[in-house]
């Protein structure tokens, strides 16, 4: 099996840094990269500025400095899955190819043979007040996805959903990138997510500004492993100044 740190780069970050009116910068300095068929997750705590950074990356904001390249079309997802409550799920699922000029029936066309995949067979005329909270994020990943295609950015897209129901969808997830051949980039301030899904983790650290840390790689070490080294690395700014924290609930007591 090819590594996919052999492929090609996709998305390339280098040297991004933002700060808004007068205040500190968010972060400096921000390098990423990105190859064909990686799952790679960005953690950090709340405010650090992991939405500011998608929105950079996903090419809804710009940086103050900084570069960022991307070889192939994005889809993104945000922390809400901003389906239409007026319209039903498959007219949401295939709205972004209606507005790239396709036909409401080609659109839909598109999208159906998809569903059974996306776990929304039987649902497509139902509204999104009718369905679930986890078939309300597959309707949207399945219209980011075609969208997007194959290089997919989301933002905490299993936030606010009752933890059974995200674990499903994390193991779906997994299971979607293997199946369409995906690049995904998940930003989460999950630790046991991040660790479950990705092949590295990116740590965006505490403080003004804020740093990303290199990429820790996962597959290769046990998931508890990893833990204590994400926590230090979470809550230590860039001068090196321990923020302290709570324990995490895996970590030993």
């Amino acid at each position: 099996m090819i590594s996919s740190r052999n492929k090609p780069v996709v998305l390339e970050a280098f040297g991004l840094s933002r700060s808004f009116d007068d205040e500190p910068p968010v972060f400096e300095d921000v390098n990423l990269t990105l190859h064909e068929g990686e799952f790679v997750s960005i953690l950090g705590l709340s405010g650090a500025g992991k939405s500011t950074l998608f929105n950079i990356l996903a090419g809804l904001d710009q940086p103050d400095r900084g570069t960022v390249t991307v070889t192939k079309k994005v889809g993104y997802m945000l922390q809400k899955d901003l389906l239409l409550p007026w319209k039903r799920l498959i007219d949401n699922i295939a709205l972004p190819l209606v507005l790239q000029g396709m036909s409401r029936k080609e659109a839909q066309e598109k999208a159906r043979p998809y569903l059974p995949q996306f776990g929304l067979s039987g649902l497509e005329r139902r509204f999104p007040t009718e369905v679930s909270g986890g078939q309300r994020q597959r309707a949207a990943l399945l219209r980011t996805y075609l969208y997007g295609g194959e290089l997919l950015l989301l933002d905490e897209p299993f936030a606010g959903i009752d933890a059974i129901t995200r674990k499903e969808l994390q193991a779906w997830l997994k299971t979607m990138q293997a199946e369409l051949g995906l690049t995904i980039l998940l930003i989460s301030h999950d630790l046991d997510e991040a660790l479950a899904l990705s092949d590295q983790v990116y740590v965006l650290s505490a403080g003004q500004p804020a740093a990303l840390q290199p990429p820790l790689e996962v597959a290769s070490q046990p998931a508890g492993s990893l833990l204590p080294q994400l926590l230090d690395m979470l809550y230590t700014t860039r001068d090196g100044i321990h923020l302290g924290r709570k324990k995490h609930h895996d970590e030993k007591r």
